[in-house]
C-alpha cells in the first residue's frame, strides 16, 4: 500500500479511507530524477507512471526523451564531443613520444556526430528498458498537473490522456535561456550545438559558466577559431578564483579568444557569416553565435498557479527540505526546483523522494561536500568550499595549500600547461574544507577525495596517506608547506 509522509516527517500507513487512484505516483519528466524516483518507488511495491515527450535523435525542437538533458542533450553528448576535441592535441603531443604523424591528420565531424547521435539512441533504449523491468508504465506525451491528484498527458496526435495518482512529482528540468539581444534568432543554445550539421570555422560563444568554457574547448579543440565572451573579469562565476584564473590561462594558452568585461549588443546576418557586435563597438564574425548565458526551470507549462503550487521568480518550483511542495500531494526533485542543478544531485533527491514516500524512511538530500567537474581542455573539478566561502564561513585562519607543476607528460611532449592543485584547510581543527584540480584526468582524480571530504578528513590524515608514484594524484598527499595563511574575514590572495 501506498505511504503518505506527515507533517513532522514522520511516515504512516495510508489512511483505509483514501480514494481510489490509477496509480500511487506519477511522475511528469523521465529525466535523471524522475527515473531514478520512479523505478525506485516501483521496487518498494508502489504503482507508478510516469510521461515523457519522444525522443527525436536528430531534431532539437522537441526537448524530449526518456534520459533527460543529461542524456539526450547535456552531459553525455558533450562528453562524447569533449574526447572528440581531446585527441586534436593529444596527436600534437604524441610527436615526441615517438609517433610519426607524417601526413596532415583530418577530423570528420559528421562521423564524430553520427557516433554520439548512436550512443544517445542507445542509452534511451536502456532507460526505457530500466522503467520496463522495474513495472513502471510509460506514456510518451506531455504532462501537466490538472489537480492536486490528476495529470493530463497530451501526446503527439493531440489526444489528451487523464490520470489520478495519489502523489505527483514533478520532474520537468531545465532549459537554455536566450538574452534579449537584438538578433536573437541568429544565435543558437547548446541544443542546437550539439547537433549541428557542419563544424563552424568560426565561433563566437557568449557566456562565462561551465557549458560556455566547454563548448569554447571543444571547437577550438577541432580546429576552430573560438571568441568566447563573458562579463565578468574571470569565467565560471561561482567557483574558486585561483582556479578560474587558471582555467582563462589555459584557454587562452589553447587559442581561444578571451573578451571579459563584454557582452553581445546587436547579431547581424551577412553574406559573409554573422556579424557579432559587441557593447565595446567591437566587430567579430561568426558562422555560429552560440548563447550559452544560463538554464531556467522547465516548468511553465505544468499548469502549476491553477492547481496552486508556489514557484519563486525564476519559475523554480518551491520544496521543504524531503521535495515536497506547498500542495502535500505534489512534489519536485532536480532541476525543476533550481537547488544544486547537477545531474547526481537529482539521483540523490530521486532517492530519497522515493525512501520518504514510499520506503518508510525519512530521507533529506545532503547537499555537502557534493562534488563537480568543468570540462574544459583540461578539466576543472572540485569539492567542498572554494577559499572564498571558505573565508566567509571562518571563525579562526584558513591554511591553503597549492601546487602547480607541469605534468611528466607535458615535460617530453613539450606542452606549456601546467596542473594546478589546492586544498583549503581549517586552520583550528585542521579539517579540509575544499580540494580542486585544474588538469588532466581532474575529474577522475576528484571522485577519490571527495570521500575523503564526506568522511571529515584531515589535513594530517592526507599528509599520511601514501601517494602513488608516478602520478599527479600523489600531489594532493604531499603537499606539506603552506602557500597563505588567511584570517576569517579578509580577502584571498592568490600566488599563482
Amino acid at each position: 500500500m501506498a505511504r503518505k509522509m506527515l507533517n513532522d516527517g514522520e511516515l504512516s500507513k495510508a489512511d483505509e479511507g483514501d480514494a481510489h487512484y490509477d496509480f500511487d505516483l506519477f511522475v511528469i519528466g523521465a529525466g535523471s530524477g524522475g527515473v531514478r524516483a520512479s523505478r525506485f518507488s516501483a521496487n518498494f511495491g508502489a504503482k507508478v507512471g510516469i510521461c515523457e515527450l519522444p525522443f527525436h535523435p536528430i531534431s532539437t525542437e522537441v526537448v524530449g526523451g526518456v534520459g533527460g538533458t543529461c542524456v539526450i542533450r547535456g552531459c553525455v553528448p558533450k562528453k562524447i564531443l569533449v574526447y572528440g576535441a581531446s585527441f586534436g592535441g593529444e596527436i600534437e603531443d604524441s610527436r615526441n613520444y615517438g609517433w610519426e604523424v607524417n601526413e596532415k591528420v583530418d577530423f570528420n565531424w559528421k562521423k564524430l556526430l553520427q557516433k554520439k547521435t548512436d550512443e544517445i539512441v542507445r542509452l534511451n533504449g536502456i532507460y526505457k528498458r530500466m522503467l520496463s523491468n522495474s513495472g513502471v508504465k510509460l506514456y510518451e506525451g506531455e504532462g501537466k498537473i490538472v489537480g492536486p491528484n490528476e495529470v493530463e498527458v497530451t501526446q503527439l496526435d493531440g489526444t489528451k490522456l487523464c490520470y489520478t495518482a495519489k502523489h505527483i512529482l514533478i520532474a520537468t528540468g531545465s532549459r537554455a535561456q536566450r538574452p534579449p539581444i537584438s538578433g536573437q534568432e541568429l544565435a543558437i543554445t547548446s541544443d542546437e550545438a550539439l547537433s549541428l550539421e557542419e563544424l563552424p570555422k568560426r565561433a563566437v560563444i557568449l557566456g562565462g559558466g561551465y557549458i560556455a568554457v566547454e563548448f569554447a574547448s571543444i571547437w577550438r579543440g577541432m580546429g576552430s577559431t573560438v571568441d568566447l565572451l563573458f562579463r565578468k573579469e574571470l569565467p565560471l562565476r561561482g567557483f574558486d578564483d585561483e582556479m578560474r584564473a587558471v582555467v582563462a590561462r589555459n584557454l587562452e594558452g589553447r587559442g581561444i579568444n578571451l573578451h571579459p568585461r563584454t557582452t553581445i549588443k546587436e547579431l547581424i546576418k551577412t553574406e559573409d557569416g554573422i556579424k557579432v557586435i559587441t557593447d565595446h563597438g567591437e566587430e567579430l564574425m561568426a558562422d555560429v553565435v552560440l548563447f550559452a548565458t544560463g538554464r531556467i526551470p522547465n516548468s511553465k507549462r505544468l499548469n502549476l498557479k491553477a492547481v496552486g503550487v508556489e514557484v519563486d521568480e525564476t519559475g523554480a518550483v518551491k520544496v521543504d527540505e524531503y521535495s515536497r511542495t506547498n500542495v502535500p500531494s505534489i512534489w519536485a526533485v532536480g532541476d525543476v526546483t533550481n537547488r544544486m542543478n547537477l545531474t547526481p544531485v537529482a539521483l540523490m533527491e530521486g532517492t530519497c523522494f522515493a525512501k520518504t514516500v514510499f520506503g518508510g524512511e525519512s530521507c533529506k538530500p545532503d547537499y555537502t561536500s557534493i562534488p563537480c567537474a568543468v570540462f574544459s581542455i583540461p578539466p576543472l573539478s572540485l569539492v567542498g568550499l572554494s577559499e572564498e566561502q571558505a573565508i566567509e564561513q571562518a571563525k579562526g585562519d584558513i591554511l591553503v595549500f597549492t601546487s602547480s607543476f607541469n605534468p611528466l607528460r607535458n615535460t617530453v611532449s613539450g606542452r606549456q600547461e601546467k596542473t594546478v592543485m589546492k586544498l583549503v584547510v581549517d586552520g583550528e581543527t585542521d579539517k579540509v574544507l575544499g580540494a580542486s584540480m585544474c588538469g588532466p584526468d581532474a575529474a577522475e582524480i576528484m571522485q577519490g577525495i571527495a570521500v575523503a571530504l564526506k568522511c571529515g578528513a584531515t589535513k594530517a590524515q592526507f599528509d599520511s596517506t601514501v601517494g602513488i608514484h608516478p602520478s599527479s594524484a600523489e600531489e594532493f598527499v604531499t603537499m606539506r608547506s603552506v602557500t597563505r595563511r588567511v584570517s576569517a574575514g579578509s580577502k584571498p590572495k592568490t600566488n599563482l
